[in-house]
């Protein structure tokens, strides 16, 4: 795959996961400054990484999700809460990922996580656990 099929291929999967709305702004707000980047973030995360076989979105939302608690990332982090419903992630699987980023990541980052998560889903319009 040549660098402008794995940027094609990166754009569809990086509508497909974060929606077309979000992609459209992102590319309403380039300049000559961020142009490349936004570029290289469609290629190589979206066209190199997920559009691979070995793990479904599904999958990769959640660890994505992980990580970014880890790295306290919170724009990033509210971006893929939202994004996490394209892929068939459901409240009760996000839950169980911040119980065990608590663990690892530290209660603080769990604790601001689940906020982040509930303010990112009412948003959204998904339901709760309790309906």
């Amino acid at each position: 795959m040549d660098e402008k099929e794995r940027y094609e291929a990166g754009m569809q999967v990086r509508r497909a996961v974060l929606g077309d709305a979000h992609v459209d702004r992102s590319l309403q707000n380039l300049t000559p400054f961020n142009e490349e980047f936004q570029e290289m973030i469609t290629r190589h995360a979206w066209g190199d990484i997920w559009t691979r076989p070995g793990l479904p979105r599904h999958t990769r939302s959640l660890i994505t999700i992980a990580m970014l608690i880890g790295m306290n990332r919170e724009g990033e982090l509210k971006l893929h809460l939202r994004a996490a419903k394209n892929n068939g992630v459901t409240r009760e699987e996000i839950k169980e990922v911040i119980m065990q980023s608590a663990i690892y990541c530290g209660i603080p980052a769990a604790n601001a996580t689940f906020h982040l998560a509930e303010a990112a889903w009412d948003e959204l319009g998904v339901e709760s656990l309790q309906d």
